[in-house]
């Protein structure tokens, strides 16, 4: 068992990961203002307290074995006409967070970053490797802190994991998306199914691709989160061998800085959503085509090969009708129960 501070354990990923990790049997603290997570989102189990990523400093001491990081604004367009709350909360704030850290000896990091670092990649799938070049201060301000947790780790002893997410979406029990304003395609799409919104806006439909449509990779929050504890692991290993894995498969404590790709592999159209989300919600779901967005690439679909590979990932939720259904039951149940 390890003891463990999530800051920003009230939202969405947060809220998973957390969920995850008490299952696990791990002790966890999640630190959240509230800002944009929700009380109902932190797990029964985990103590909770209220309050910003630079009040870390007063609940890390020695007694806490790491940290899991997902406090951060994460608005795209927000981001472009408010950099300087980017920077604040998701530089500064974690400058203070690794202070923190390193007054306290917590010396091991799992740290939610972005597929937002890379900009528009020039081909896929898209490599760890491959040139950042953020189009948006929210992708400057995760890569920012990337390089400030490399540095960290040369300098300090850090023992770090980024994990750069692509489209995460789905839902995990009383745990789904609540973003306010929302801007992610699925939760939009279900919302027309819900007759919250009259149609769902499709911005192109002249890319290169097979339908026309802009094709994404999606991955279930649950696959998600099951990644960070495989993070934890390689950071910060237990002792002995977790249960269903052979010493030969038991990550070792690498030092430094490791970045990956979190994604299935597999793109799906901006139609194949709607498609499947008529299929799995039975209601029509208008569609409106506007013009394209700039800076929209046609295709964004990761490599997760180093996470495979070196952390021993498997998505197991890559089915698209299965991420829209677990995303429909939550959007169905928010507000009634915690079920």
């Amino acid at each position: 068992m390890k003891k463990l501070l999530v800051t920003g354990g009230a939202g969405y990923v947060g809220g998973v990961v957390a969920a995850h990790l008490l299952e696990a049997g791990h002790a966890v603290t999640v630190l959240d203002d509230l800002s944009t997570g929700v009380r109902e989102g932190v797990p029964d189990g985990a103590d909770f307290v209220e309050g910003r990523i630079q009040d870390a400093a007063k609940v890390l001491d020695g007694s806490y074995d790491a940290v899991l990081h997902f406090a951060a604004s994460s608005q795209v367009g927000e981001s472009v006409a408010r950099p300087e709350k980017y920077w604040r909360n998701n530089v500064a704030g974690t400058l203070d967070l690794l202070d923190a850290m390193r007054d306290a000896g917590v010396r091991t990091l799992v740290f939610s970053s972005t597929a937002a670092t890379y900009g528009e990649p020039a081909g896929t799938p898209i490599t760890e490797d491959m040139p950042t070049a953020p189009t948006n201060p929210y992708g400057a301000s995760k890569l920012a802190v990337d390089h400030m947790i490399s540095a960290e780790c040369a300098a300090h002893g850090l023992s770090a994991v980024s994990l750069r997410y692509f489209n995460v979406a789905g839902a995990y029990g009383r745990h789904g998306e609540r973003h306010d304003p929302e801007s992610h395609l699925i939760p939009l799409v279900l919302q027309v199914a819900q007759g919250r919104r009259a149609a769902i806006s499709v911005f192109g439909d002249d890319y290169p691709t097979p339908d026309g449509t802009c094709l994404r990779d999606y991955i279930h929050v649950a696959d998600l989160a099951e990644a960070h504890l495989l993070a934890l692991d390689h950071a910060h290993p237990s002792p002995a061998t977790a249960p269903g894995r052979d010493a030969a498969h038991r990550p070792s404590r690498s030092g430094g800085h490791l970045i990956c790709n979190l994604g299935n592999g597999e793109g799906f159209s901006v139609r194949q959503v709607v498609e499947a989300a008529r299929e799995v919600t039975g209601h029509p779901i208008p569609v409106t085509v506007e013009p394209r967005r700039p800076g929209d690439p046609a295709v964004l679909v990761a490599s997760a090969e180093r996470a495979r590979t070196v952390l021993g990932w498997r998505p197991r939720r890559t089915d698209l009708a299965e991420i829209i259904r677990d995303a429909w039951t939550f959007a169905t149940s928010a507000g009634k129960d915690d079920a």
